[in-house]
C-alpha cells in the first residue's frame, strides 16, 4: 500500500510540473508552441512520447525554418534534460533528441554539435539517477548508457564525415590510415551502444524498448560497416608496415570479441521481440588460425624508416647511374692535367660503383615476379567477395584462404 500510494504521489507531482510548465510557456510568445510540445513530448507520463508532439517539434526543425529557431530547441531541450531527475523525463528527452538526429534536416546535428563547443554537454548525464524506487535506480542506468551512446554517435560523425544511418558504409574503399581512424571511431560507437543492452527491471519497461528499438536498428548498420572495413583491412594487411599492421591487429582482436557481444545482444533483442528477429544480423566468428599468421606476420613486418630508407636509396642509386652511363658512353677519356686543378669530379662516380649492388641485392630487385601475381591473386579475391549479394559468410572464406596461403609460404 505504501509502496503503491507513493507511486500515485509521484504521478500526481509530475502531472502537476507539467502543467505548470506549460503554464509558464504560454507566455512566451516567440516560441510558445514549440515550448509547449516539449513539455508534452517530454512529461512525466510514463509512456513513449506521442507521435502528435514530435512531429511538433520536428516542424521547428525543418530545413526551411531559421537556425536560431533549432538553437532555441537544442537548449530547451538541453535545460529540460539538466533540471529534471525524473527517469522519464530524461529518457524521453533523449529519445526526441535521437529521433530528431535521425529524422530531420542535417541543421539540427550541426547546432547540436556547435552546443556541445560551447561548453554545455548535453548528454554528460554520469550522475543522474532517479532513486525513487528500486526500477526507477534501474531506468536511470540505462538512460545513463543511452546518453553515452548518443554523445558518441555526434563524435563518430566528425570522425568518419557521414552519418552511420542516413549514408552508405564508406569503410570499403578507404586507404590504410583512413581505414585504421574510421574502424576505430566505428568500435567505440559500437561498444557504447552494447552498453545499452537492459539489465534487471530495465528490459521490461516500454519506454526502454522504445528506445532499444532504434538503437538494435542503427547496430546493424554499424556492424555492417565494420565488416566492411575488416575485408579491406585484411586486404591490406600482409602489405601494411609494422606500426599500422600493430594497430590493425588490435582493431581486429577488438572485432572478435565485440562479434561475441553483438550476438549477445541480439539474442537479448530477440526475447524482448525487438527489431523483428530476422532484421537482424546473424553473426559468425571467423577462425582463430587467422589471428596466429597475422601474429607471425606483425613480428616480421618491416618498420616504416627503414622502408622509406630503402626506397630514398634506389632512388639515389637511379640518379647516379643514368649520369655515369652517359659520361662512359659519350665522352673521350679526358687528357692529362696540366695543372693543379681540381680533379675530384672524375674518380667520384669510378668509387660509387661498387656499393651499388649492396642495397639492390637488400631490396630484391634481382628476384623474381611471384610474390606480385600472388598479390593480384589476393586482391581479385578480395573483389569477389565483397561483390552485392554476398553475405557475411564471405568473410570467412577469405580468412581461410589467406590463412592457408601465409602458411604455405
Amino acid at each position: 500500500m505504501a509502496g503503491g500510494g507513493g507511486t500515485t504521489i509521484r504521478r500526481y507531482v509530475g502531472a502537476l510540473k507539467d502543467s505548470t510548465t506549460v503554464n509558464i510557456a504560454k507566455v512566451n510568445s516567440d516560441y510558445k508552441q514549440l515550448d509547449i510540445a516539449i513539455v508534452k513530448a517530454t512529461n512525466h507520463i510514463e509512456s513513449p512520447p506521442k507521435e502528435k508532439y514530435i512531429r511538433d517539434i520536428f516542424q521547428h526543425l525543418s530545413a526551411g525554418r531559421p537556425r536560431a529557431d533549432v538553437a532555441y530547441c537544442i537548449r530547451n531541450l538541453g535545460r529540460r534534460l539538466s533540471k529534471t531527475r525524473n527517469w522519464a523525463v530524461a529518457l524521453k528527452t533523449l529519445i526526441v533528441i535521437h529521433r530528431a538526429l535521425r529524422e530531420v534536416d542535417s541543421a539540427f546535428r550541426e547546432e547540436l554539435i556547435s552546443y556541445g563547443r560551447s561548453g554545455t554537454h548535453m548528454f554528460h548525464l554520469s550522475y543522474f539517477k532517479d532513486d525513487s524506487s528500486a526500477q526507477a535506480w534501474d531506468y536511470s542506468a540505462w538512460v545513463r548508457n543511452y546518453a553515452l551512446y548518443l554523445e558518441e554517435r555526434l563524435e563518430s560523425f566528425r570522425v568518419l564525415k557521414y552519418d552511420i544511418e542516413t549514408d552508405p558504409p564508406r569503410t570499403g574503399d578507404l586507404s590504410t590510415v583512413g581505414l585504421l581512424d574510421q574502424l576505430s571511431s566505428l568500435q567505440q560507437l559500437l561498444s557504447r551502444l552494447l552498453g545499452c543492452q537492459p539489465q534487471g527491471s530495465s528490459s521490461y519497461n516500454i519506454i526502454i524498448q522504445h528506445a532499444l528499438s532504434m538503437v538494435a536498428l542503427e547496430s546493424v548498420r554499424i556492424h555492417t560497416a565494420i565488416n566492411d572495413g575488416m575485408l579491406n583491412l585484411v586486404d591490406k594487411f600482409f602489405e601494411m608496415q609494422r606500426d599500422d599492421a600493430v594497430r590493425a591487429l588490435d582493431l581486429y582482436k577488438r572485432s572478435i570479441s565485440q562479434a561475441v557481444q553483438v550476438s549477445e545482444f541480439y539474442e537479448v533483442c530477440r526475447t524482448m521481440h525487438i527489431g523483428r528477429g530476422e532484421r537482424l544480423l546473424k553473426i559468425e566468428q571467423p577462425p582463430a588460425s587467422f589471428l596466429q599468421t597475422m601474429e607471425e606476420y606483425v613480428r616480421d613486418a618491416p618498420l616504416a624508416s627503414t622502408k622509406q630508407r630503402n626506397q630514398e636509396a634506389v632512388a639515389a642509386i637511379e640518379y647516379r647511374r643514368k649520369p655515369e652511363d652517359e659520361e662512359i658512353s659519350s665522352s673521350p677519356p679526358p687528357p692529362p692535367p696540366a695543372s693543379t686543378s681540381k680533379p675530384e669530379p672524375e674518380p667520384e662516380p669510378i668509387k660509387e660503383v661498387s656499393p651499388i649492388s649492396e642495397p639492390t641485392d637488400l631490396l630484391g630487385m634481382n628476384e623474381s615476379t611471384p610474390d606480385v601475381s600472388e598479390i593480384d591473386q589476393k586482391n581479385a579475391l578480395a573483389l569477389a567477395i565483397v561483390q552485392p549479394g554476398i553475405h557475411l559468410t564471405g568473410l570467412l572464406h577469405l580468412f581461410v584462404h589467406l590463412a592457408n596461403k601465409k602458411q604455405n609460404k
